[in-house]
């Protein structure tokens, strides 16, 4: 992956362009992006340019022993963390990032600007929450205590690191804070309030922009499942909008029965950036002409939601949004804990009723 192959984000690139040809390098950075816009292809990038043999122009050569090695992610001293758990593709108890890394490698060579639902399904692990462990952070010392194979930097691309437990984190902090002369740190999150601040500190951090909407069309065309998710969330809307509390309680249902925890869990987050959508959609209310325009531009609306999102915008306000946003947050931390689905789903249905009368 070369910085020339990567998909907007111009000022990020001209940033760690700047840092690689000044040798000024941090030793840990902390990206944070949306799901799926682009932070691994950034990192890979970043990773192949401190590399190459014969950088040109600020970016990697890609053809070099190196930079060949790096874009198929087999470099030697190239390591990669992410969150795993015992799956339908490996019966290892305590399993680590090694017992998946042929699936992660295909991943990531198949589509580098996947999301976290997509890792998911590659790793086997629909009906289970992935977490970096204790065991992860051991093996990954171990790996960090030897000598660079090549004449490299020892680097970790470490994929969302808050869902490290805090075992791991203090058995990491050491490395991160003050690693090996030659190792370099990137973590990549899509909630950095959530990465222990222990962690979170040690980090330079970089703001990973989102995708353009046709980008995001190009590269994450709607699944099945955020299809059913749009539709649930519709329905919920139109059920507060016509004031049909039957309804309401039939689609909090519907929510329940979308079955594994993960489906569930996608669904709030999904409902999520809806929401977000319609408090940018409502915020631009308030302006007029090329700043309105702008503005309404952020929530780079789909085709095929726009109208519902424009009909929200109209009656949700601002406060409710953000009210709505705090309150999937919790319940994607509830479902984690195992409390009743059932009870959160009507929870949250009346809610968006109360607030839409």
């Amino acid at each position: 992956m070369r910085f020339k192959d990567i998909i907007g984000n111009e000022d990020a690139i001209r940033s760690l362009k700047s840092m690689a040809e000044s040798g000024k390098i941090a030793h840990a950075m902390l990206f944070h992006e949306d799901d799926g816009s682009g932070a691994l292809p950034l990192a890979l990038a970043y990773i192949q340019r401190l590399n190459c043999s014969n950088p040109q122009d600020g970016d990697s050569c890609g053809e070099c022993p190196s930079c060949r090695k790096i874009s198929r992610l087999t470099a030697p001293d190239l390591h990669f963390v992410f969150p795993v758990n015992k799956g339908s593709k490996s019966n290892v108890d305590k399993p680590t990032s090694d017992n998946y890394l042929p699936y992660w490698r295909q991943l990531v060579l198949d589509n580098p600007y996947f999301r976290e639902a997509d890792l998911q399904e590659a790793l086997g692990l629909e009906d289970r929450n992935g977490i970096i462990a204790v065991q992860e952070a051991k093996s990954l010392m171990a790996k960090l205590s030897l000598t660079a194979v090549e004449d490299a930097y020892k680097s970790v691309i470490m994929y969302l690191p808050e869902n490290m437990n805090a075992e791991a984190a203090n058995k990491l902090l050491k490395s991160i804070e003050e690693p090996t002369d030659g190792t370099i740190f990137i973590l990549i999150t899509h909630a950095p309030e959530k990465v222990m601040q222990t962690i979170a500190s040690r980090c330079r951090a970089l703001r990973v922009m989102p995708l353009s909407t046709e980008d995001q069309q190009r590269l994450h065309p709607a699944s099945e499942a955020e299809k059913e998710y749009f539709e649930l969330f519709s329905k919920t809307l139109s059920a507060a909008f016509s004031r049909n509390l039957l309804e309401s309680l039939n689609c909090a249902e519907e929510m329940e029965a979308l079955g594994s925890k993960e489906k569930q869990k996608g669904f709030c987050i999904f409902v999520a950036a809806c929401l977000r959508k319609i408090y940018v959609i409502r915020q631009a209310k308030m302006l007029v002409g090329e700043h309105k325009r702008q503005i309404e531009a952020l929530a780079r609306l789909a085709p095929g939601e726009e109208s519902v999102i424009r009909q929200a915008a109209e009656k949700m306000s601002a406060k409710t949004c953000l009210q709505l946003l705090s309150t999937l947050d919790s319940m994607v931390e509830q479902i984690n804990r195992n409390v009743s689905t059932k009870i959160l789903f009507v929870d949250f249905t009346n809610r968006v009723f109360v607030a839409l009368r």
